[in-house]
């Protein structure tokens, strides 16, 4: 059974940095795309980041967050410089249930807090 669990979140203030994680489990990972979504009180949920053999940014996070993997701990982590307000939201780890595929295994979510 596939698992993925975020830490890392927290409060920050604007203009300062977070490092999120995500750890997976119950299968190989090598080969699959792993991406960051976040979801805002009131909002649908967007895409931010994701990392397979090339790594794709949302247009509003480019240049701030940065997406890596450790594939031998099956790790991907997302660091996030220069905070924003509008970046508070939940956080959520994500990677496909096939090769190829849409993003259908999910974490639980890691609360961002950015204050002004």
């Amino acid at each position: 059974q596939v698992q993925l669990v975020e830490s890392g979140g927290g409060l920050v203030q604007a203009g300062g940095s977070l490092r999120l994680s995500c750890a997976a489990s119950g299968r190989t990972f090598s080969g699959y795309e792993m991406g960051w979504f976040r979801q805002a009180p009131g909002k649908e949920r967007e895409f931010v980041a994701r990392i397979g053999v090339m790594t794709y940014y949302a247009d509003l996070v480019r240049g701030r967050f940065t997406i890596s993997r450790d594939i031998a701990k099956n790790t991907v982590y997302l660091q996030m410089n220069s905070l924003k307000p509008e970046d508070t939201a939940v956080y959520y780890c994500a990677t496909q249930k096939r090769l190829g595929g849409a993003f259908e295994y999910w974490g639980q979510g890691t609360q961002v807090t950015v204050s002004s």
